[in-house]
């Protein structure tokens, strides 16, 4: 059992335009003693942008008053959401979701002093649902996945790629390679690879033909009957790697989250 206190609110809204309707899911890292944390910042027209602060002993001591990474791309016009940070190599990694009001994808951003940030672009898999389906039916993976892919194309039509979010990378490598979670509905999976231009269409397409040798965690307990998705990126521990995942659960009055953890191993997370 993990012990869970409640430290109150930490950070608002402000009358700043960028951040005027809410702010969630911050992504957090701790460099001396100083915790920084980048934050979903959302506008009065649902658009979403990083904002950036830190905390010391959780309290605000320095807040920006404009975004770090805001929408600039096509692939990302509706929104620059739910960021991961992760250091590693001397590379802060900053993983988000872009969603341009139709798709949502995988995106990244890298800073060598986590104050500059250059985005790298999209590494999702641009495929469709359309021609996941026959992919799908080929790998180990659950019928559950199609079924989501009959809700997506019923919702936006044959042609909408593969909706991915939730990627956090592990902060080691693994055999000098990454390790990258990320969640294709409904579970959570795992893709290694020795540098991110590796991550072709290609790539992605030979690897969800084996996708169910890659699930890490699927749906399993009754909090959890719709889909998981993950959170912050793995912590180790002597353990093994502790990730704190989201859990949806579907009800007649609607989806509701619980956040939950598992343990992986340490030496080969795909391992519970």
């Amino acid at each position: 059992m993990i012990t869970v206190k409640n430290e109150g609110i930490i950070l608002e809204k402000t009358n700043l335009k960028f951040e005027n309707k809410g702010v969630l899911n911050p992504a957090c890292i701790q460099v001396d003693d100083i915790t920084h944390m980048f934050y979903r910042a959302v506008n009065h027209n649902n658009i979403s942008s990083i904002g950036y602060c830190q905390l010391k002993d959780n309290k605000v001591v320095k807040r920006l008053k404009e975004p770090v990474l805001f929408p600039e791309y096509e692939y990302e016009k509706m929104g620059v959401e739910d960021p991961r940070i992760v250091f590693l190599d001397g590379i802060y990694y900053l993983f988000y979701t872009a969603y341009d009001g139709r798709n949502a994808l995988i995106a990244y951003a890298t800073s060598k002093d986590i104050v500059h940030f250059a985005k790298q672009g999209l590494i999702s898999p641009k495929i469709s649902y359309d021609e996941a389906e026959d992919i799908f039916r080929e790998s180990k993976v659950r019928k559950r996945y199609s079924m989501f892919e009959m809700f997506y194309k019923e919702r936006a039509g044959k042609d909408i790629l593969l909706w991915e979010k939730d990627a956090a990378l592990f902060p080691q490598k693994f055999n000098r390679r990454f390790a990258l979670l990320h969640r294709i509905l409904p579970g959570i999976q795992i893709i290694y690879f020795n540098n991110f231009s590796e991550l072709t269409k290609d790539r992605w397409r030979d690897y969800l033909k084996n996708l169910g040798d890659f699930v890490v965690l699927d749906p399993l307990f009754w909090f959890e009957n719709r889909n998981v998705g993950g959170g912050c990126p793995p912590i180790e521990t002597k353990d093994g790697w502790l990730i704190i995942y989201h859990a949806v659960e579907d009800t007649p009055l609607g989806k509701i989250y619980h956040a939950s953890a598992a343990l992986l191993d340490l030496k080969n997370p795909l391992k519970v």
